[in-house]
């Protein structure tokens, strides 16, 4: 039997994966086209890809500690691809809210932007995501330098939060906020573990006379 490493370098893996990142906004799109999304399909669809936006960033977030805690270095290879489909998500969402709320109307798509803070933070969100997608290539690693490139990609904590916090105030108007906790934890838990490995080597780290330096 293959180990999860071995599996996870199998050659169909990145193909399943990438059909596995597809199946949401398949099963969104065959909902639309049977008037399955219930009696406002249109805001059910702009709501489920800004949740899948998220969940996808939660998932980004997530591969370090995964890979790290399970010995599993293979997990990285999926990293880039799932960073990708958040944006896909994101542009969907910002597309079918601009389509079906705002009829492509850039004049009141802007005064929208605004007018409500819920909608300036989550578009704050996505003008930050598109430089981390536009650089998620090797040749842009090259030319920016791996040190720039890791500095400009610590971004998503703070897309993250900004996420977090657009999906708060869309959640505040009918006082549900479940799903803004549970969120809430899993980013606080992401993070946090973060937090600690930074801690963590720093307190490692050896001092100017060559000992490691224990505080």
């Amino acid at each position: 039997m293959l180990s999860g490493q071995r599996l996870l370098m199998h050659p169909a893996a990145k193909p399943l994966v990438f059909v596995l990142c597809l199946l949401p906004f398949a099963w969104l799109f065959y909902g639309a086209l049977t008037n399955q999304l219930g009696a406002n399909p249109a805001e059910a669809l702009i709501r489920a890809l800004g949740d899948w936006t998220l969940r996808f960033i939660c998932i980004v977030l997530a591969v370090t500690p995964l890979r790290v805690i399970s010995s599993t270095p293979a997990l990285a290879r999926f990293r880039r691809m799932l960073g990708l489909f958040a944006y896909f998500y994101a542009v969907m969402h910002l597309l079918s809210y601009s389509w079906f709320d705002m009829g492509f109307d850039v004049g009141d798509i802007l005064a929208d932007i605004i007018k409500r803070p819920f909608i300036l933070v989550g578009f704050l969100a996505f003008v930050l995501l598109m430089p981390l997608a536009a650089t998620s290539f090797n040749a842009a690693i090259k030319a920016m330098g791996a040190k720039r490139w890791q500095w400009l990609h610590k971004l998503v904590y703070l897309i993250a939060g900004l996420g977090l916090l657009h999906f708060f105030w869309m959640r505040a108007g009918k006082n549900n906020f479940t799903e803004v906790f549970v969120y809430a934890a899993i980013l606080a838990l992401l993070l946090g573990w973060r937090v600690q490995q930074f801690l963590r080597k720093k307190k490692l780290q050896p001092s100017s006379s060559g000992h490691i330096k224990l505080s």
